[in-house]
């Protein structure tokens, strides 16, 4: 888990205080307690919150294409991005890093927007390009990892991880949306793209928003939705046997860490699941922690 944050101008190049992305970045430091970073330019003000798991000695944020046109601040992991880097760099680009993040600046330099769609994993991430004047957000295809924006009265964009982080700004208006406390108490929770300030909006899962200095503002674009197509009949043994083999994959795909990893078990098949496939794609045991509750309504202890 990292944190990232940022102020961009809509319309100018006017000087971002650095003093304030600090403070809004400092909100985060829970999500990101390793390292943080900066990036400032005129109308552009970038920060992040570093929680290390890949890369841990050059994988620090801000990261720079290779003349430094190109920033990213990014929160996740992209699992296929060793399959990516042989890829870019067959087409001409130049790695400093073995970072996941690197991957992303390259493959938006190669496939814009479009980059999103060759991604496998869970992400949010802001990228600066000086050159178009563009800021481009991201989010991962079922929203795993947050992404909050506004737009201000005085013209400028922020954005960051959390709620909290916006709150900072001064300019943040801190009216309830009435739909959101509508929603709030029907579902328990307030649905994208609503929060619970009238002023703010969460990017929903599998959606991106390309921003352009001077342009009209645009709305998030969706480049993944859940696909209810009628696959082929299977047995149920056969589908058995692509269940757990589907299910394999994609948690060996998600132990790519050089940091030690764990797993928390609840009362529940779905954890108890994911730590057999851990085990079973693992020559060490698997680090596992549960929580017993003195209610036993909640408690899965036993």
């Amino acid at each position: 888990m990292c944190g990232i944050v940022g102020i961009f101008d809509l319309s100018g190049k006017r000087t971002i205080p650095r003093e304030l992305v600090a403070r809004m970045n400092e909100s985060q430091l829970h999500r990101g307690p390793d390292e943080g970073g900066f990036h400032f330019e005129p109308g552009v003000g970038l920060g992040h919150r570093r929680l290390s798991i890949i890369d841990l000695s050059t994988g620090q944020q801000p990261l720079y294409n290779e003349d430094g046109s190109v920033v990213i601040v990014y929160n996740g992991e992209i699992y296929n991005y060793r399959d990516l880097i042989p890829e870019l760099s067959g087409l001409g680009h130049a790695f400093k890093t073995k970072s996941d993040t690197e991957v992303i600046v390259h493959a938006w330099e190669q496939w814009g927007e479009d980059c999103v769609r060759r991604f496998r994993g869970m992400f949010a991430f802001a990228l600066w390009d000086r050159n178009r004047e563009t800021l481009f957000l991201a989010r991962d295809r079922l929203g795993v990892k947050p992404l909050y924006y506004a737009r201000l009265r005085d013209g400028n964009l922020i954005f960051g991880s959390e709620l909290k982080s916006m709150l900072v700004h001064p300019g943040f208006e801190r009216e309830i949306e009435p739909r959101a406390v509508e929603d709030y108490f029907a579902y328990g929770y307030v649905p994208e793209p609503l929060t619970i300030f009238a002023q703010a909006m969460k990017l929903p899962p599998g959606c991106t928003l390309c921003v352009r200095r001077g342009m009209p503002f645009p709305e998030p674009r969706e480049y993944w939705d859940v696909p209810f197509k009628l696959g082929p009949l299977l047995s149920p043994q056969a589908a058995q046997e692509e269940l757990i083999e589907r299910l394999r994959e994609a948690v060996n795909v998600r132990l790519v860490a050089e940091v030690p990893l764990g797993a928390f078990l609840s009362g529940g098949v779905d954890s108890s699941a994911v730590v057999a496939m851990m085990a079973g794609c693992s020559s060490d045991p698997v680090n596992t922690c549960s929580i017993s509750f003195g209610d036993p309504v909640f408690n899965e202890a036993a």
